[in-house]
């Protein structure tokens, strides 16, 4: 069945020296957004059965620093499915490995549309609501793909 839960995927990373900016003790902005293009493309992967394209990235809001040695957990699933493409949710979180606390640091929507052999959008399978959180995510990512899909069409 194609629900949100079966799409769900959860990544673990840690902040090494290599990951960090210019300041020396901060994670690149960039290396978290490929962490979360890969989460959250095998999240689409598991929901359209197969091969996937990132189409874009709708928000990407940065909330907390995350430092060299911290561990990273990334957190994505399909919201919301259309005839070829999807919005999936990713947050990322630090966790403290001595507490198991964790701190609230990204989130982002990303869209991904399902592809054939050749690269080109094919059909994806709908996405099952099971719990009204599943109903509330997706109707807040209908709302989104309309106000994208009118941006575009407004040339924006």
């Amino acid at each position: 069945m194609s629900t949100p839960a079966a799409s769900r995927v959860e990544m673990a990373q840690i902040v090494m020296p290599s990951h960090v900016n210019g300041t020396g003790s901060m994670l690149f902005g960039g290396m978290v957004m490929q962490w979360i293009d890969v989460c959250a493309g095998v999240a689409a992967m598991r929901h359209a059965r197969g091969a996937v394209v990132t189409a874009s990235i709708d928000r990407l809001d940065f909330l907390n620093p995350i430092r060299v040695g911290d561990i990273v957990i990334l957190e994505a699933q399909v919201n919301f499915a259309a005839r070829t493409s999807m919005e999936v949710g990713c947050r990322v979180h630090t966790e403290d490995p001595r507490t198991g606390e964790r701190r609230p640091t990204t989130k982002a929507y990303l869209t991904f549309v399902g592809v054939d052999d050749n690269g080109k959008p094919r059909p994806i399978p709908p996405l099952v609501l099971e719990s009204e959180a599943d109903l509330r995510r997706a109707t807040r990512a209908e709302q989104r793909r309309a106000e994208r899909l009118a941006s575009r069409t407004r040339g924006e």
